[in-house]
């Protein structure tokens, strides 16, 4: 075999072996065989994410079942931003009351956009905005854009949603 020949042959294997492994991860295992558990806050901002994608998903579908198991005991929905200058919010929706709404579904689309996470532990804060479409409005309420921040815990081994607070919005778009 030419010199040539083995050039080429050790550059494809070099170039099939970095592409093979590009994107993969191979966590770290102990002396004892086993994995720990991912602990960065880049992977928890990752799960709480990803969570939260999972709640407004859940919420347009009206998966109250869903929501319901994702949010504490205790969690809070403050929307509107009347607070922010100094007035009280348009209400306060305790668990039930913002159960009731989901079970609606009035929702036909909430995506989330400009999205950032502050991990803090086991408890996360989440700030961004969604876009949002109702089902059914008057012209000129059908779609809109709300700021918030929102926090998760971790609790017996699951995120758990916490707190909704509209930091500024409704902003509806004209249709």
């Amino acid at each position: 075999m030419s010199n040539r020949h083995s050039m080429r042959t050790l550059k494809i294997m070099v170039t099939f072996a970095a592409i093979s492994t590009v994107g993969a991860h191979r966590p770290t295992v102990s002396a004892t065989g086993q994995v720990p558990a991912p602990t960065s806050a880049q992977y928890v901002a990752d799960q709480v994410l990803a969570f939260e994608r999972e709640i407004e998903a859940a919420v347009v579908r009206g998966d109250v079942a869903f929501v319901d198991a994702a949010s504490a005991p205790t969690s809070t929905f403050t929307p509107g931003d009347a607070w922010t200058t100094g007035g009280a919010p348009l209400r306060v929706d305790n668990r039930a009351d913002w159960m009731a709404t989901v079970a609606k579904a009035p929702y036909a689309s909430r995506v989330l956009d400009s999205v950032r996470t502050e991990v803090h532990g086991d408890v996360v804060i989440t700030y961004g905005r969604y876009v949002a479409r109702f089902k059914e409005a008057a012209p000129g309420r059908r779609q809109f854009t709300v700021w918030y921040e929102r926090v998760y815990a971790m609790r017996d081994g699951k995120w758990q949603y916490l707190s909704h607070r509209t930091v500024h919005g409704p902003t509806y778009e004209k249709d």
